[in-house]
């Protein structure tokens, strides 16, 4: 016997037309936006290669710890080798739409049409294809901002599944980068921080759920270090790279000058010849970092140089790293380090991928056919303009006391970004790749402010308002 419907339910015609004319859209923006994600990969040929992809191809082969390159993701690579790479890009490309996909639902805009044009603008507009059209971490790092934020904030909303599957990324995405680390497990000292503001807002489960995730995150890198070396250990580089950074802000020259007169250092006899930044240290060819041995050779002095001129000089290590976290903050173009000159990945796909040569060698990247001038006439004007608008949601949302789901999206990115500018400028040295890796999720946030409003205004996209865009109170 069928069931009969309540009283209080009614479904009009226009809106069983709306959900028939919506079903078409949906199934064109599951094609085209994961296609599109990976244009830049299909044109080259191969997915697209970094100076950083040969370490964590590596990790597989090598069985030992490497100096900032996760076994967590050397692993998730290997598991793609197989198809040159491609279930990788295809993996992102679909986390990357269903995170689009969950974010526009919690919030109650979750049309196809709609999303199909926000994602079209940040395909053309910002480092998103790009960074799902390649072999590194970085396209992890926006996306997992997003993903916590929905785990945490909209908890009640979310399937079994849901939270089972964005619990899972969110600590592979932790255990994939220490900086992703670092950036998630700010955000949810933030949160348990703003919890008495928010009160109901930020829901004692989810906070919890979100705050596993860091604790899963370091359970699965431990745990892949156990499993590709046999040790017990964290991913090995934090104190080295600070020392570059230390070393390009003359700080490591003073403390060398100030000390080698007391303390025999491998060092002391180089410090007047000390290169003007860190990558020419770290990276550059012939030079004194290799005459010393490199990490092998160095990694205890660079240790103790880094810590030892924390004490030493307080107010000039401040001092750096404001100047560190306001340039990284405004470095966001797009296309750093994926150039045709990126040897080392191609030595080390050469040395344990020889059947991918080939194919590695043929992609218009090798050939120097990718020129990211012109893109970033785009990318960078939009990224900072970007910035600039999610700070004002988010200011103006303070300033009014009240705050509505999409405002405490714009201040959880506005935290996000702060966080990754301070521990990617400090550690590791301001670089484009560091910023264009986050700030996209910013104009995506912009987006579904701006979509919001015309919905509110003019029933954008279906000639209707959306509901449930309540602002309570702080």
């Amino acid at each position: 016997m069928m069931r009969r419907p309540p009283e209080n339910t009614s479904i009009s015609t226009p809106v069983l037309h709306t959900r028939d004319a919506e079903i078409p859209w949906g199934w064109i923006a599951a094609v085209v936006i994961p296609v599109l994600l990976l244009a830049p990969a299909i044109w080259n040929g191969y997915p697209l290669l970094q100076y950083d992809t040969g370490g964590y191809l590596a990790r597989w082969y090598e069985g030992h710890l490497e100096i900032s390159r996760s076994n967590a993701y050397g692993i998730y690579l290997h598991l793609g080798q197989g198809s040159y790479f491609w279930i990788n890009l295809v993996c992102q490309a679909l986390l990357t739409l269903w995170i689009l996909h969950l974010t526009l639902r919690v919030l109650n805009m979750a049309q196809p049409l709609r999303l199909l044009a926000i994602a079209l603008i940040l395909i053309t507009a910002t480092a998103l294809p790009w960074l799902a059209s390649m072999l590194l971490t970085d396209i992890f790092a926006g996306l997992a901002v997003l993903a916590l934020y929905i785990l945490v904030v909209h908890n009640g909303k979310l399937s079994i599944v849901e939270k089972i599957s964005l619990f899972l990324f969110t600590s592979f995405a932790a255990a994939s980068h220490t900086a992703t680390f670092g950036v998630l497990l700010g955000l949810c000292c933030a949160g348990w921080i703003v919890k008495p503001l928010l009160g109901p807002r930020l829901q004692i489960t989810g906070l919890v759920q979100g705050s596993l995730t860091i604790l899963a995150g370091a359970a699965m890198l431990l745990a892949a270090n156990v499993f590709l070396t046999g040790r017990l250990a964290w991913t090995p580089g934090g104190a080295s790279v600070s020392f570059g950074r230390m070393m390009q802000d003359g700080i490591v020259a003073r403390y060398l000058n100030d000390h080698c007169d007391k303390i025999k250092l491998k060092l002391c006899p180089y410090r007047n010849q000390l290169p003007a930044t860190a990558d020419d240290f770290l990276w550059g060819n012939d030079t004194i970092f290799d005459k010393l041995g490199r990490f092998e050779g160095m990694n205890g002095e660079m240790e103790f140089i880094a810590t030892h001129a924390l004490v030493a000089y307080p107010l000039w290590q401040a001092e750096a790293a404001a100047e560190a976290t306001a340039e990284q903050l405004v470095e966001v173009s797009t296309g750093e380090g994926n150039t045709g000159w990126i040897p080392h990945t191609y030595g080390i796909i050469e040395r344990y991928l020889p059947e991918q040569v080939k194919a590695m060698r043929a992609a218009q990247q090798q050939h120097w056919n990718i020129k990211f001038t012109a893109i970033n006439w785009i990318h960078v004007p939009v990224a900072l303009a970007s910035m600039l608008l999610l700070a004002a949601i988010a200011l103006t949302a303070l300033w009014r006391r009240r705050i509505d789901d999409v405002e405490l999206l714009a201040a959880t990115v506005c935290v996000a970004l702060l966080g990754n500018a301070f521990i990617c400028g400090v550690i590791s040295g301001p670089h484009d790749r560091y910023g264009a890796r986050m700030v996209w999720i910013a104009t995506f946030v912009v987006l579904i402010a701006a979509a919001r409003f015309l919905a509110s205004r003019y029933g954008w996209l279906h000639g209707r308002r959306d509901r449930n865009l309540s602002t309570p109170s702080l």
